[in-house]
């Protein structure tokens, strides 16, 4: 059985980690190598980058940063975050990433996808979905939000992920804009509508406030990673009490 990865997300403005609520009212976290390097030897399984204000602010993400992040530790990171093109990818990966997250870019032009996975191959090649629940849609129905939930798209998020899937990504990180920053718990029918669709690893994200938050994301929603940011960055919750709790569920995780 497969260990489920438990991922510190790192939200970057202007070179430096921030949270907020929303990706709005933002607040400074740290230095994102010395967080890396603090988030590895906490044991975590990876990590994600999102430059989020990359793509609004029409600028290329910080190379420096996974720059960086390589020299200070050794862990698997995915870097996300105003990528328009194959050679932004390019860029990224020879800096020591191992993976890309497209949203915004992917979103625009979903060619993209199909180019960078001949190019670089599907394994590192994330699509990063930000949803939001669809204004008076009956039922379950969720849309694909871009520019950090600045831009409704039309898409619904469950046949984008399919298309994305069928274009040749990898893996989904799936992020509740709805639940972003709020910690009342991931969004477990987006999750698993979006799991159920397609065949390869999703990634919840958006909404994670409690150890249990996690263990449901596994068990209800068939995720293949949880990910969260606030709670680990202000040491609410270690990367061992989630993992412990997991674990505890019956959960194969690495210790």
């Amino acid at each position: 059985m497969a260990y489920i990865r438990v991922i510190p997300c790192l939200d970057m403005n202007k070179g430096r980690v921030v949270k907020g609520i929303n990706f709005v009212n933002l607040r400074d976290v740290g230095d994102p190598a010395e967080m890396a390097a603090a988030y590895e030897a906490a044991g975590a399984d990876e990590l994600v980058f999102l430059d989020i204000t990359a793509t609004y602010e029409k600028r290329p993400t910080r190379i420096d940063v996974a720059q960086r992040t390589r020299e200070a530790c050794s862990l698997p990171f995915a870097v996300g975050g105003g990528m328009r093109n194959e050679s932004d990818i390019r860029d990224v990966l020879e800096a020591g990433a191992d993976k890309v997250s497209l949203g915004s870019a992917a979103v625009r032009s979903p060619q993209l996808i199909r180019s960078a996975s001949n190019l670089f191959g599907p394994a590192r090649l994330v699509i990063a979905i930000d949803a939001r629940k669809t204004p008076g849609a009956a039922g379950d129905k969720w849309e694909v939000v871009i520019r950090g939930g600045r831009d409704r798209t039309g898409l619904d998020v469950v046949e984008w992920a399919r298309k994305a899937e069928s274009l040749g990504c990898g893996e989904i990180l799936l992020t509740s804009m709805d639940r972003d920053g709020k910690k009342d718990g991931y969004d477990l029918a987006l999750t698993k509508a979006v799991v159920d669709a397609v065949s390869i690893p999703v990634t919840a994200s958006g909404g994670a406030g409690k150890a249990e938050h996690f263990v449901e994301a596994v068990l209800e929603a068939g995720v293949d990673a949880v990910l969260a940011a606030s709670v680990f960055h202000f040491g609410e919750l270690s990367i061992n009490e989630v993992k412990r709790a997991m674990k505890a569920a019956g959960i194969e995780v690495r210790l």
